[in-house]
This record gives structure tokens, sequence and C-alpha cells, in this order.
């Protein structure tokens, strides 16, 4: 069975229980991670914002984490685990200083779409999630995401894996 079949599968089975996802989200023309297929969802510019973040040198980025209906209930309601069906989506890119107001720092250039899909039967070696990083809409390659389980199981475990906390 391909990934993506496993998803809409998913997708349908959410829209039914009423959570919010849709089969438009896995239903796309964007290619998929290697290890766990996961794609970039399609309107994934469109979701709340779940927190912002600033990561320091050597990557001097500016970050935002989003996440779909089915994550934002979540977060709101305060449920861990993640149920499945949420999807968060941590877009990143260079910190440049505004050319408009010397104090402030602006997103230039994007450098990566990083996607966590929860799929506690489909994931279950990796802790209910499903992984993908994008660089210019295309997946990296599968030694990168090899190591999207292990970083998430040996910092943040005791929190479903995830890393970003709702911003208050």
């Amino acid at each position: 069975m391909k990934p993506v079949y496993c998803a809409a599968a998913l997708a349908v089975a959410v829209a039914a229980l009423g959570l919010g996802w849709t089969l438009h989200h896995t239903q796309t023309s964007h290619p998929t991670s290697p290890i766990y297929g996961v794609a970039l969802p399609e309107d994934y510019r469109d979701w709340p914002l779940v927190a912002p973040a600033e990561e320091a040198a050597p990557l001097d980025e500016l970050r935002v984490v989003v996440g779909n209906p089915v994550a934002m209930r979540a977060y709101r309601d305060g449920v861990r685990p993640f149920p499945d069906g949420a999807v968060l989506v941590k877009r990143a890119w260079k910190r440049q200083a505004s050319p408009d107001f010397a104090t402030a720092t602006i997103p230039g250039h994007a450098t990566t779409v990083q996607v966590m899909v929860k799929d506690s039967r489909r994931y279950a070696a990796t802790g209910g999630w499903g992984y993908g990083r994008f660089v210019d809409g295309q997946p990296v390659d599968e030694a990168q995401h090899r190591t999207c389980a292990a970083c998430h199981a040996s910092r943040v475990k005791q929190r479903d894996y995830v890393f970003t906390n709702y911003a208050p």
C-alpha cells in the first residue's frame, strides 16, 4: 500500500469523526518524505499559530509552528497525547534586519518546512508520529529523516514527542 493511501484513509476517518481534517490535506502533488511518507499539507500556510521561536547561531533562524484544527483543539484543551490526525508544521527563515525599522528582525529567505503527522498505528515505532523535512518543497534525504524520531524521543518523549508549547 502506498503511503498516500494510508494518509487518505486517516483523513477520511478523521473527517467522519468531525475533527476538522479533510481529505484535501493529503491529496497533494507534493513529494513525500523518505521513511514516513509525509507530504506538505496543501493549506498549512493558513493554519493558526502555535508559537514562534528564534534559533541562535549557527542557524540564525526565525521559526513558527502552526497546527491543523485537530492539533489546535488538542493544544487548547490540554489533550496529551495528541490525537491521531493532529498535524504540526514548523516553518523557518533566515533572520534579517528590517529595512524599515532598525531594531526589528524579519524573515529572510525560507530554509525548511518540517511536518509532524500523528498516526499512532502507522507510526507506532516512532511514538505515533511521522516526520517530513522539506527544502524548497522537496524532501531532504533519508539520512536526515532518520534523525527526526531519535531527536524528539531523547528530548521531549514525556510531552508526546512535541517540542513546541502553545504560546500564551
